[in-house]
């Protein structure tokens, strides 16, 4: 095989040559004039020919550099296109899955293999994220939002509803839970950002200023916290069943109110791909079955 010159040599020279500015070129691919410049010398050297004539700060491109860049931007392009098929292709079989890293950590993870066993030519790429994320941007097949459902340019449909609660530790107080909803005023209270104690003190009936905290930006963390013993925690039920279930935390009183805003599943509008209507599918069973 013959001997071939350095990349990023010949991305550096195709650029100058299609500018024919050194300084544009290096404003294009994100490097100083000086390393343009280096480059293309680099690539005269190797080459034995002059690819450009420099009068003063100006370039030009020689016979044999206009012969060269139009094999050099044939050559790049037909690499750009086999890379865009292979990275097509390779992302059929892969299917991102955008959420909050609460709901990813605490209600899917524990769930997550029995996807991966019966799907195991799909490879799945959990994002998670507080923030809303672009599907096209960041390659995203599906996500589970937690809100109103108000996203007029996607497709929409409702998931899952949740409610909150109080939960402890088994082992909180050394086993010593509250068993009146009054009798809360005693004990560190824990709760989510914007997820007041305030509407679960209505429902039950008491007249409770709201706790000052400590106060998580994450829900995981509340029910972490719980589990740690660090206090009693208002929590949702969606991410504290798994806990409750194994009787690691204790629900305490029968009192819940609803959320406000629910699980959503959302996605491009459009047919799916194979990949997200499976996963959809899973979804659906999964939330009817216990963990």
């Amino acid at each position: 095989m013959a001997a071939l010159p350095p990349l990023n040599s010949l991305r550096a020279f195709e650029a100058a040559a299609r500018l024919e500015s050194f300084s544009r070129a290096a404003a294009e691919v994100h490097v100083t004039h000086g390393a343009i410049s280096h480059q293309v010398k680099t690539l005269e050297e190797f080459l034995g020919v002059a690819l450009f004539a420099r009068t003063g700060r100006r370039v030009s491109l020689t016979e044999n550099g206009r012969a060269f860049a139009e094999r050099v931007r044939a050559a790049l392009r037909e690499i750009g296109d086999a890379a865009d098929l292979f990275r097509r292709s390779d992302r059929s079989n892969r299917l991102t899955v955008s959420m909050l890293p609460s709901f990813a950590a605490r209600w899917l993870m524990p769930r997550l293999g029995r996807f991966m066993t019966k799907h195991p030519e799909i490879a799945v790429n959990v994002h998670a994220s507080l923030k809303l994320v672009d599907f096209v941007r960041d390659e995203v097949d599906i996500a589970i939002r937690f809100g109103l459902g108000d996203w007029p340019q996607l497709e929409t449909e409702k998931f899952m509803d949740d409610e909150f609660f109080p939960v402890a530790s088994a082992r909180f107080n050394r086993g010593r839970l509250p068993r009146r909803p009054a009798e809360l005023a005693k004990y560190r209270l824990m709760k989510s950002d914007n997820e007041p104690w305030a509407p679960w003190f209505k429902a039950a009936g008491v007249r409770l200023a709201e706790p000052i905290g400590p106060t998580f930006n994450d829900s995981a963390m509340v029910v972490q916290a719980a589990l740690d013993g660090r206090g009693i925690a208002l929590v949702r039920r969606t991410l504290a069943e798994g806990a409750l279930a194994s009787g690691s935390l204790v629900r305490l009183f029968d009192v819940s109110v609803p959320a406000q805003e629910s699980y959503y599943l959302v996605r491009p509008k459009g047919e799916p791909p194979a990949r997200v209507a499976a996963f959809r599918e899973w979804l659906l069973k999964e939330k009817k079955r216990r963990r």
